[in-house]
């Protein structure tokens, strides 16, 4: 008879489930369990709070214990991408280990020198680590590589959606193939978690490149207590000021708002309105006297609304119940909301960015609130999961939409209410269980020229030979050929960079910048980081202001949720000091937006063309919906994809945010005065006839050249050390993994087939 998941688990591992009174291992842990247990790769999905650390740890505690006692080394690295989270799963853990009589050891920047010195000079048990962290012991201390992970048993990877694509993703994978070469291990097994993967294959490749066919996959199959969901509708206060001018109540020329710029609920728009006054009253009336998470999407929007619910409790003499939470505020700001969130019995809500997406415990919370579509539907699913754990509640999602004001001659893209359509069609999309697969793996040259750097230091100096063997034939830079990775060292080697120099004996050494660089603490993470003064009242760091954000003393400015006049600004020891005060302007903090998939936008069409209604859509929002299908068919959208505009053209490819990019850089590349515009293309001086003919050379295949459309790109240098690659390497980064030069063929015949004549909107 076949054991049962928890009969496979070691005797002090059994009592400590006892302990917790748990009725039943979860759907995860009952499958996570024996997969990990029998050896080899897994990967884990389910949503968020299944299981799915315990389905993890469980097994390993288990096949710990088999370990021979006498045996050096740590038995399993736990890299997470966050230190709030290592903080959080080693005061979760710290039972459960000592219950099984293991180690738990936490690691990363804010831990003591003591504390990590003394894990060095005894290795057991498990380490919780950031990647970046990792890097610095391996660089650090590469001599004790063999010493400290010879014995490894495995490596957790928590949140491995949050490193997939990425340069710090790619990093990991690198760190993890360094340490299985320097333990002199032919593998170590390892197990990715995560609460939403797209594509599981995908997502296998990422947790072993090259070999994902090979990774076992477990999908969790918690349903939850069921879901509630809604969007609502929202009038900017432009729009507002409009319909009030038309009633005769205000001065027409002050009623008319300029749109977003991108038909979504643009940082701008806040910017220049503030927040409607029937979505914050909305927001208090949702929010007020409970738990609750909203997104408000950029660190300047968390800013702002923080500042305006927390102005709203004042005015009704209420405590305040609502707090800021972002990357640039200060490690304790960041805590004494997740401490309240978790462990407070006063009503919380913590208006964030993405800083609370992940798996930081912060306790049971009644409903998550979004600002605007977002940029995915995996997070949509991840922000989801964190409401919904109270036995009996449903998760609560309200995803609350601004439509912006449309100019006097009303803009195409304003009138069809883009980011309401987007919010529908990420929900609808979600409703069909999918998101979005992993990104395709890259060339990373900015990671690999990182990792050459980091090899050199951690091993001394090494043959060009070996680094690519190690890092691009075995390590993950395999779309790296022999001739790549040299001209990548002809470069660090050049006079412009001086990354790199040859021994007489042809080891690779490290060169004059490359030292300056090396030696720095800020040269273990890959991402790149910005310039930042620190923010102080009295003795207290409230956080970091950026310098692209200019100000001046004497400014008022809103921070950590409350109003501040700056009192100096000292250049040298850069630092911000304020005092709190009533007056106060939002800060810019500069960033990108994310990446639309293809699939949304295309559903984003299929919700325009049709007549379904959506129950979880409020009045407004559904109002806003009918408006923007009837713009839709007066626009002659359903007939053709290009239609005329003021002197030019407008093109709605209907198509993701690379695959657009790149044929608004196709159109200028051809000469033509092309910007994006939202989901469009805004052609100025050609009439849709004109668009025709080059799009028709595109459908044949008549594309520009690949580096004729990457020379377009305004800032191509995105990655931390792109700004030391040569023009050519740079244009093959931007080829391999911006731009999707090879789907011109397809979108431009998907666009003729949409062509029509002599239908056009004016202005």
């Amino acid at each position: 008879m076949q054991r049962s998941a928890f009969e496979l688990l070691s005797e002090p591992v059994r009592k400590w489930i006892w302990q917790q009174k748990w009725p039943s291992l979860r759907d995860v842990q009952e499958k996570g369990i024996p997969a990990i247990l029998s050896g080899g790769d897994v990967v884990i999905s389910a949503k968020t709070a299944a299981g799915k650390t315990e389905a993890a740890l469980l097994p390993l505690l288990t096949r710990i214990a088999a370990r021979e006692q006498d045996e050096d080394g740590f038995a399993v690295l736990y890299v997470s991408p966050l230190k709030a989270l290592i903080n959080d799963q080693y005061r979760r853990l710290q039972g459960l280990c000592e219950n099984a009589g293991v180690l738990l050891h936490k690691w990363h920047g804010d831990v003591s020198a003591d504390a990590k010195a003394r894990a060095r000079r005894r290795p057991s048990g498990i380490v919780l680590i950031t990647p970046e962290s990792l890097e610095a012991l391996l660089v650090r201390r590469g001599s004790e590589a063999k010493f400290l992970f010879s014995a490894l048993d495995a490596v957790v990877i928590d949140e491995l959606h949050a490193f997939i694509g990425s340069e710090r993703g790619v990093q990991l994978a690198s760190i993890l193939n360094r340490i299985e070469i320097a333990a002199g291990r032919d593998r170590i097994d390892r197990i990715g978690l995560s609460a939403t993967l797209g594509d599981m294959a995908l997502a296998a490749d990422a947790l072993r490149p090259g070999e994902g066919a090979g990774v076992k996959q477990v999908h969790g199959l918690d349903e939850g207590n069921g879901v509630k969901l809604q969007i609502r509708g929202y009038l900017s206060k432009g729009k507002e000021a409009a319909a009030a001018a038309l009633a005769g109540d205000v001065d027409r020329n002050d009623a008319l708002a300029e749109p977003s710029g991108d038909g979504t609920a643009a940082e701008g728009l806040h910017e220049d309105f503030g927040v409607p006054e029937a979505l914050a009253s909305d927001l208090f009336r949702f929010l007020r006297g409970d738990r609750n998470l909203l997104f408000a999407g950029s660190r300047r929007n968390v800013e702002i609304y923080a500042d305006k619910l927390r102005r709203m409790c004042e005015d009704s003499s209420l405590p305040n119940e609502f707090f800021p939470h972002h990357g640039s505020l200060s490690k304790s700001e960041r805590e004494d909301v997740e401490i309240r969130l978790r462990d407070d019995p006063r009503p919380t809500t913590a208006v964030a960015t993405t800083t609370l997406e992940l798996g930081i415990d912060i306790g049971d919370v009644a409903s998550v609130g979004q600002i605007g579509a977002g940029y995915s539907v995996a997070s949509i699913r991840q922000r989801l999961g964190r409401s919904g754990r109270r036995a009996g509640k449903p998760a609560v999602l309200r995803i609350f939409v601004i439509e912006p004001a449309p100019d006097r001659g009303g803009h195409p893209l304003n009138r069809l209410n883009l980011d309401l359509i987007q919010s529908i069609a990420m929900v609808e999309c979600l409703r069909e269980g999918w998101c979005e697969p992993p990104a395709e793996w890259g060339l990373h040259l900015s990671t690999l020229l990182h990792q050459v750097l980091a090899l050199i230091v951690q091993t001394g100096g090494l043959q060009p030979s070996a680094a690519w063997t190690l890092l691009c034939r075995r390590g993950p830079f395999r779309t790296v050929d022999r001739q790549m990775f040299a001209d990548l060292l002809r470069c660090m080697a050049s006079k412009e960079n001086r990354l790199i120099e040859q021994s007489p004996e042809g080891l690779l050494m490290i060169g004059e910048t490359g030292e300056r660089i090396t030696e720095s603490h800020e040269f273990y993470p890959v991402f790149a980081t910005e310039r930042e003064y620190r923010v102080l009242h009295e003795t207290k760091v409230l956080g970091t202001y950026p310098l692209s954000s200019p100000v001046a003393p004497g400014e008022t400015i809103i921070y950590a949720g409350r109003r501040w006049k700056i009192r100096e600004i000292d250049d040298v020891t850069r630092t911000i000091t304020v005092k709190p005060t009533r007056g106060g302007k939002p800060p810019y903090f500069a960033g990108d937006g994310g990446q639309v998939h293809d699939r949304v936008v295309s559903t984003m069409r299929e919700v325009l063309r049709s007549r379904v209604s959506y129950p979880y859509l409020d009045g407004v929002a559904a109002r806003l919906l009918a408006e923007a299908r009837e713009a839709y068919a007066d626009l002659r959208l359903e007939a053709g994809s290009v239609i005329s505009y003021g002197n030019g053209s407008l093109v709605f490819p209907w198509a993701g945010t690379k695959r657009l990019q790149t044929l608004t850089l196709a159109f200028l590349a051809g000469n033509f005065e092309a910007a994006k515009f939202g989901h469009s293309v805004e052609i100025q001086n050609v009439a849709p006839s004109g668009v025709e003919a080059f799009l028709r050379q595109l459908a044949a295949g008549e594309t520009p050249e690949g580096e004729a459309v990457a020379a377009r790109v305004a800032k191509p240098s995105i990655a931390k050390f792109d700004h030391h690659l040569s023009r050519e390497l740079m244009t093959k980064v931007t080829l391999a993994e911006r731009l999707d030069v090879g789907c011109l063929p397809e979108v431009a015949r998907a666009l003729i087939g949409a062509m029509y004549s002599d239908r056009s909107a004016s202005r």
